[in-house]
């Protein structure tokens, strides 16, 4: 494997930071590498805003239930960003193409610009020896975080980006099996396929658990899914994003 597929196989969480900051050199080339993401119609839907201030961090630690958002050595928010797209629109297509701006296309173009984008900067980051940990625990209050970065119409907050120097080694989680996740040509809902994929997978998983270094625990990736999943989660979020001027047709 070259150097940047090895450094994609070693990808892991980091959920604990040394208390030392990023360099302003450090944050301009991830955020640079995060532009050069690939990106639909060159729209560039995105925004990355970076949160220095202590009580801004410490508040978004609080709501999204993760306190390495505090001590990471940077904190980025991506957002979903079409407003953009309409500010250097003359006065008479304006209504126009904010008109069209509210249908699910674009918003699913500005969520997986911020998305692709993200990965990049991920990729950036660890191949410096620094470590990441996305956030999606931001839209628990989207509203909130909103208000906090003063985020105008048609600019969500997606998630966040915890980057830092590593104070821990979690070691590398397991994936799912290459037979659950690729097929050829169609989809294969083979029950027989899946099942046998997925219990293999399961057993792994617990495997894994019970033979890391911290947070031993006896768990599968079936059970843990069930669990996240047999409750309702955010369910104010879509009428956060449509309030906001996106997804809305």
């Amino acid at each position: 494997m070259n150097p940047v597929i090895e450094q994609m196989f070693r990808h892991r969480s980091i959920r604990k930071f040394k208390e030392q900051q990023l360099s302003d050199r450090q944050i301009r080339t991830i955020v640079e590498a995060a532009q050069r993401a690939s990106t639909s119609n060159y729209y560039q839907a995105y925004s990355i805003i970076g949160v220095t201030d202590p009580i801004i961090k410490k508040e978004i630690a609080d709501l999204s239930g993760h306190e390495h958002v505090e001590r990471s050595g940077h904190f980025f928010v991506f957002c979903a960003d079409l407003l953009r797209l309409i500010e250097r629109a003359e006065s008479v297509t304006r209504a126009k193409l904010k008109e069209n701006l509210e249908n699910t296309e674009h918003f699913l173009v500005a969520v997986i610009d911020a998305a692709l984008a993200a990965q990049n900067a991920s990729l950036a980051a660890e191949s410096m020896g620094l470590g990441i940990c996305y956030i999606g625990g931001i839209r628990n209050d989207m509203k909130r975080v909103d208000e906090l970065l003063k985020l105008p119409e048609f600019v969500i907050p997606l998630f966040g980006l915890a980057v830092g120097y590593p104070d821990h080694d979690p070691g590398v989680k397991p994936r799912l099996p290459l037979e659950a996740v690729y097929f050829e040509n169609i989809y294969c809902h083979d029950e027989a396929v899946y099942t046998r994929a997925l219990e293999n997978f399961d057993e792994t998983l617990k495997k894994y658990y019970a033979e890391r270094a911290t947070n031993r625990r006896h768990d599968t990736w079936s059970d843990q899914i069930q669990r996240k999943l047999i409750r309702p989660v955010r369910s104010e979020v879509t009428e956060y994003v449509q309030s906001k001027g996106m997804n809305k047709i």
